[in-house]
């Protein structure tokens, strides 16, 4: 007789569990316990559904790395009781999340399926039962008595994707997210289609969860008539180790004296710079023309075709390891987590 498969269900806060109250007509989190009243087909699986809430619930606009901590140790906890996770997340901050517990659960090879939803569930038109109920459906999927997806994924309106290479791109519709260069691992339709092919493999390796995230890092966003205030302001932040550029394009910037003064200055102070495309989709080229040969000339690290919300939790993730100038600069130009297409 085969094992019933084991489902672990964390709420951390979000659209997808609220109900709206009757009196004042404001939305509140309801009681997972009572679930089945909200979503009565969930007692239709042959599965060991178990809930787990953060407590207090946090809105995904005020997550923050200590709490990424709080939810990869919730999974090492209860990694070996369960066959699978799916975790409810707001969906503002969930391609953040997603893709910092990609990097913090080394060999994973289970199913973490982060979902949510754009209305409430206690709403009639909710997106979010179908994307619970599929939720669960691909974290239990087996074959051969392995796990189908064995990586960090987020399904959101008939899509799995791999998580470290999304990015939210709409606030009203039901498709929210997007993987713009990396295609889908299954489409859910009538039937579930996975892409097996685009899926990583099992590594049957024992569990590594890395809860050392150093946040020292920046974002800087090029615009033409940035000021060079601006820009001094954003590289000298003090104890700064590492800060995004998105660049134009496939990677290119502005050539003024100034503006290449102050990127040398702080790679010389040991601040890691790393270029992303502000473009949705594509990747950068460094040295394809001459306004991002300069960077790579001066050490300007690639980011290749890696999301911004990716690079940030990579960054997070090795800078708190202490690792060298140089071993960082050779993981970033890894992919670790299928999270950029590189050799």
């Amino acid at each position: 007789m085969e094992e019933e498969i084991r489902i672990l269900i964390i709420y951390t806060g979000g659209t997808i569990g609220m109900i709206q109250d009757a009196k004042t007509g404001t939305l509140k989190p309801f009681n997972f316990e009572k679930i089945n009243e909200q979503i009565p087909e969930l007692s239709r699986f042959n599965y060991q559904l178990d809930f787990h809430s953060f407590d207090p619930l946090i809105d995904s606009s005020n997550t923050n790395p200590e709490y990424w901590v709080r939810l990869a140790s919730l999974v090492e906890k209860h990694y070996e009781s369960y066959d699978g996770f799916v975790i409810l997340h707001g969906s503002d901050t969930m391609s953040y999340t997603a893709s910092a517990l990609s990097f913090m659960l080394e060999n994973l090879n289970k199913p973490v399926i982060f979902t949510g939803s754009q209305l409430p569930l206690g709403v009639l038109r909710t997106d979010g039962r179908e994307n619970f109920i599929t939720a669960i459906e691909l974290a239990a999927a087996r074959e051969n008595d392995l796990p189908v997806v064995p990586e960090v994924c987020i399904y959101f309106e008939n899509r799995l994707m791999r998580a470290n290479r999304t990015s939210k791109y709409n606030a009203e519709n039901f498709n929210a997210f997007v993987s713009p260069n990396y295609p889908l691992l299954a489409e859910i339709g009538v039937y579930v289609k996975f892409e097996r092919h685009n899926i990583l493999k099992p590594n049957f390796k024992k569990l590594k969860v890395y809860k050392n995230l150093n946040s020292r890092v920046g974002i800087l966003k090029l615009f033409p008539g940035i000021t060079a205030e601006l820009v001094h302001a954003i590289l000298s932040v003090p104890d700064q180790q590492a800060v995004i550029l998105e660049t134009f394009g496939a990677g290119n910037a502005m050539t003024d004296e100034w503006f290449l003064n102050e990127l040398k200055e702080a790679v010389d102070r040991g601040v890691l710079l790393v270029n992303v495309t502000q473009c949705m989709a594509g990747a950068v080229e460094q040295g394809k023309y001459d306004t991002s040969f300069l960077l790579k000339e001066m050490g300007v690290v690639s980011g290749y075709d890696s999301t911004t919300e990716s690079v940030l939790a990579k960054l997070m993730f090795l800078l708190g390891q202490n690792l060298s100038l140089e071993k960082l600069k050779n993981k970033m130009n890894s992919s670790l987590r299928g999270e950029m297409s590189v050799e």
